[in-house]
């Protein structure tokens, strides 16, 4: 997820009657939702000047997506003042350790864990540094959430990969 901030108001009513395809709903939600295509994505605007775009495969995705966004903004005729300030808040990544987990176990075997399989079928598990959370399967999947970039995603999942193996759970 990325974030951009324009240094101007958005006006949403405006670019609803100039763009097809926007979602906006103004007695249910603020923002209005801008998907598009290529690359894929999906993105709340607010009349703030504020962008929230989702759902890209990378942080520069999420950059070509934004910026496609403001030109299409441009081209719809909506005054628009210098280049957005974007910012990445968070990477998700997904992965297969291509073994079943015990849950149970890492729950005791590790520190920081959540798991009440009642609630949720997933252990979650948080490190500190760098400060991600992850999502354990039992089926082996994991969830990795909160990095900022992809250097911080890759040393958390050598780091699981690390105490999976030291507490004999892989």
């Amino acid at each position: 997820m990325a974030s951009a901030t324009l240094d101007c108001k958005l006006p949403l009513d405006e670019i609803a009657s100039k763009i097809p395809g926007t979602e906006w709903e103004p007695e249910q939600f603020p923002g209005m939702v801008y998907r598009i295509k290529e690359p894929k994505a999906a993105s709340l605007l607010f009349s703030s000047g504020k962008i929230v775009c989702t759902g890209t495969k990378s942080p520069e995705l999420a950059t070509i997506a934004v910026n496609k966004i403001v030109d299409s903004l441009k081209k719809a005729g909506i005054k628009i003042k210098g280049k957005p300030e974007i910012t990445v808040q968070n990477i998700v990544a997904s992965a297969s350790l291509g073994k079943t987990l015990k849950l149970n176990e890492i729950a005791f075997m590790l520190p920081n864990t959540e798991y009440e399989p009642e609630q949720f079928p997933g252990l979650v598990y948080r490190i500190k540094k760098p400060k991600v959370a992850f999502l354990l399967f039992s089926s082996g999947r994991i969830v990795c959430t909160g990095g900022k970039n992809m250097k911080d995603v890759r040393k958390a999942l050598k780091k699981l990969e690390y105490e999976l193996k030291e507490t004999g759970a892989i």
